[in-house]
């Protein structure tokens, strides 16, 4: 068995004596017997310490010198007087007084190495103290920096709440103003409305007017048209067999040629009267499409007042900043939710592929923005701002300088 198995051992008799019970003398006595006896190792302090894991600088020395008593005492022969010659007794003495000397001066070698080991100890605790109070000082220092930055983030949040007052009472004054003004959107499109059904009531009457004019026209040319066929088939008959009736024929050509003319210059009236119709119908179809492209503008337009009208446009620039920068968080998005939407534009090219036009789906209250090139998208999202910010933060390969930024209109 090597020595760390015997000072391994001798711990666990020292375990056992702990816990049945015994006291710090009976255990450093017994380490001592151990290491002089069994290991043949002089029991110091840092060797008794170690096996007994107990007891102070100044005990541990005094249990050493009681074992050292109790060795002397044990190791003591009584001469008895008239045994021994006097002056072997005297080589006796002086023998055991060099021996006494021997050992008095190995004791104090030994008791100096123990002090100096102590020593060591002791500057490798003060070393440690001393580590110690730096690092106190450290976290005291850390504590103060930790407590102004935490200053510094009250009055930050003290300041933004009376920014955020300000900006809402501003809001309300800006909300008003847009309420009054989708109020007169509404009236100018009520108005804008009943002119666009007036003119289509006067452009349906003149399209059933060029209907009529056009069924006059066409039952007037198959009459007169009849009527030269009913002409030339009685001339016909009456021509070969009675040459007489030619005066009468010729008027009867004559009054043929007057009606031709009266009726082609009837059909050329009509014609005209077509072409003014039509030219009108043409000038009121084009009036009708500006005006229907004015009703759309300002329907898309009263949308976006709407759309806007619950969140003051300088809060929407300040909120798409900070998500442009990432500076929010999903949960700060949801509870922003769609307040900012009507100020949210969407990118126009895809970061990803660069070439895609984004589009914007809408699947009951969540809002997805998807290429349709590349099939980039954000997934579903609660808000459109937050459709946005996951859109182009889905795409880490590109760079920044080719991203797109939320703005706001």
């Amino acid at each position: 068995m090597n020595l760390d198995q015997e000072r391994q051992a001798i711990r666990d008799e020292l375990e056992t004596m702990r816990a049945q019970g015994a006291r710090r003398q009976d255990l450093s006595l017994h380490a001592c017997k151990r290491l002089f006896f069994d290991l043949g190792i002089r029991p110091s302090m840092a060797a008794v310490r170690d096996l007994t894991q107990t007891g102070s600088a100044s005990d541990i020395p005094k249990d050493i010198d009681h074992f050292w008593e109790r060795i002397r005492n044990v190791s003591r022969v009584k001469v008895g007087a008239g045994v021994i010659p006097k002056a072997l007794e005297d080589r006796a003495g002086e023998l055991l007084g060099a021996l006494f000397e021997e050992a008095l001066i190995e004791a104090k070698a030994a008791l100096e190495g123990e002090r100096e080991e102590i020593r060591a100890q002791l500057s490798v605790a003060e070393q440690r103290v001393r580590d110690a109070d730096i690092r106190r000082d450290a976290a005291d220092d850390a504590i103060r920096r930790s407590e102004a930055r935490a200053e510094a983030a009250w009055e930050r949040v003290r300041m933004l709440e009376t920014q955020l007052s300000s900006a809402t009472t501003h809001g309300n004054v800006h909300l008003e103003g847009l309420q009054a003004t989708a109020r007169r959107l509404d009236q100018e499109n009520e108005a804008l409305r009943q002119r666009l059904e007036n003119e289509q009531t006067t452009n349906a009457a003149l399209r059933d007017r060029i209907d009529a004019l056009h069924v006059e026209l066409r039952q007037s040319t198959e009459h007169y048209a009849q009527q030269i066929k009913d002409a030339v088939a009685e001339a016909e008959r009456r021509v070969k067999p009675m040459l007489v009736e030619l005066d009468s024929l010729r008027s009867m050509a004559a009054t043929y040629q007057s009606g031709v003319r009266d009726a082609s210059r009837k059909e050329f009236e009509f014609i005209q009267q077509i072409a003014a119709a039509k030219a009108r119908a043409d000038r009121l179809e084009a009036q009708l499409r500006e005006q229907s492209d004015e009703v759309d503008a300002l329907t898309k337009e009263v949308a976006l007042l709407r759309a806007q009208q619950g969140i003051d446009p300088a809060i929407a620039v300040l909120l798409c900043s900070l998500v442009s920068e990432g500076r929010l968080t999903s949960e700060e998005l949801g509870t922003i939710g769609t307040a900012a939407d009507g100020h949210v534009t969407l990118p126009a090219r895809c970061p990803k592929c660069e070439e895609g036009e984004p589009e914007l789906s809408q699947v009951g209250h969540r809002f997805e923005l998807l290429c349709p090139d590349c099939e980039h998208s954000s997934g579903p999202n609660e808000s459109r701002l937050a459709a946005v910010k996951q859109f182009l933060s889905n795409d880490a390969s590109n760079p920044p300088s080719t991203r797109s930024v939320v703005t706001v209109r």
